[in-house]
């Protein structure tokens, strides 16, 4: 059976630059950071006190009191991005096609927040005041069922987690499952809200936050032979992508086309990578391979670039296994000093940061990249943004536990 070509239809966006694409895509490019010092009850407790929230968020402005009572702040933020990406989409599920439509998204961490007030409610009045809906705030498959609820789709719904990779996986899989047959459409990515005290508390104690509370613009920095680390984020990113056949069948416009993905474990360790940039690198070549292209064919890429002292040294050698010679000609950028790192629901985010890149021909830059390490010698796109017709982008994400994902998108040809 010949495999099914993928496009993307629509793309729906919450980060801490703007609570919808437009808006978030139009900041990065501005290059000004969406990082700054928290108001939080617990914040004074805390050796981190920087991070890149969603602003100005409410959720019964955007959400009908019902939905925002029963929600997490990180389902709130799918409910949302969703919607944005259907409606660009123009995709209707209907009893003729919606056994045929799937969601899959996914959060690392699931409902932080919930989990908070609802620990902090128990210490003080026992469980009688407990929120009913809790348990599905909390789980990391509540989001992939209040989309599938929400938009009546009934083909699989999964929510895979693979940590930082999360939002790859996601939309991988269900372009995997797209290109097999088995469904035409699928609502994919992912969602997190990561900055509470205990995540927080958590990644700082395995030294991978910034402690810059002080020099905040300057806090996250990719690629820098100064960067003490990252800065948590929050957000969204969700996707429909569709198989050709129905897109064109019902005249949707065609975003982009998804022409490879791959993923593999280290096999090494809970929390740091393998020094050799191995794992990595197998997934970026087998995501080339599934594309059926050349490494130099590559445009752009939207690098993982937590600006941890290991993640960015290692993540550059897997791009010079990969890419050879051409590694040092091809465009890269890290976008997490702009939107914060949001775990499960970067590499979503990231993934449609490459489609809007192929779209209007621009490369969001690394911003805080001052003094380049020495062992992270490639062009990372310092400081401003680039201008440069963009026809294959492909984007890179590396979770805790040795989870590597990567997917390339190209400019739809018919």
């Amino acid at each position: 059976m010949t495999s099914k070509r993928v496009v993307v239809t629509g793309v729906g966006m919450v980060t801490g630059l703007g609570h919808n694409v437009p808006d978030s895509w139009a900041t990065a490019l501005s290059g000004h950071s969406s990082i700054e010092r928290l108001a939080t009850p617990y914040i004074e407790r805390s050796a981190v006190r920087i991070g890149a929230p969603v602003k100005d968020w409410q959720a019964d402005k955007v959400l009908d009191a019902r939905t925002a009572r029963r929600t997490d702040r990180h389902q709130q933020f799918a409910l949302v991005a969703a919607a944005e990406a259907v409606r660009q989409s123009g995709l209707q599920i209907t009893d003729d096609n919606r056994e045929r439509v799937s969601v899959m998204v996914a959060a690392a961490t699931g409902g932080f927040l919930t989990y908070d007030e609802n620990m902090l409610s128990m210490a003080e009045h026992g469980n009688r005041r407990l929120n009913p809906f809790g348990i599905m705030m909390v789980l990391v498959n509540g989001a992939a069922a209040m989309l599938s609820i929400e938009y009546g789709a009934q083909g699989p719904s999964y929510a895979i987690v693979t940590a930082c990779a999360s939002g790859a996986d996601n939309i991988g899989q269900a372009a995997a499952m797209i290109r097999a047959g088995v469904i035409d459409a699928a609502i994919a990515g992912s969602s997190e809200t990561p900055i509470t005290e205990m995540g927080l508390a958590c990644l700082d104690r395995i030294s991978t936050l910034s402690r810059r509370n002080d020099l905040i613009q300057a806090a996250c920095a990719p690629f820098d032979r100064d960067r003490d680390g990252l800065v948590l984020g929050e957000g969204a990113g969700i996707v429909v992508i569709e198989s050709l056949e129905t897109a064109q069948a019902r005249g949707a416009t065609i975003l982009a086309e998804l022409i490879g993905y791959g993923a593999s474990a280290d096999a090494h360790h809970l929390t740091t990578p393998d020094e050799t940039g191995a794992g990595g690198a197998r997934a970026i070549r087998r995501a080339v391979e599934d594309a059926g292209i050349d490494p130099r064919e590559v445009d752009y890429v939207n690098a993982h670039g937590t600006a941890t002292r290991l993640n960015d040294v290692i993540e550059t050698r897997a791009f010079k296994t990969v890419f050879g010679k051409s590694a040092y000609k091809v465009p890269i950028s890290s976008t997490k000093p702009l939107t914060g790192h949001a775990m499960g629901a970067t590499a979503a985010i990231e993934a449609i940061f490459c489609i809007q890149a192929i779209r209007e021909g621009m490369i969001p830059p690394t911003v805080n990249l001052l003094n380049p390490d020495p062992e992270c010698d490639l062009d990372y796109t310092p400081l401003v943004a680039r201008r440069l017709p963009v026809e294959t982008a492909l984007t890179n994400s590396l979770g805790l536990g040795g989870h590597n994902a990567t997917l390339i998108f190209r400019k739809f040809v018919a």
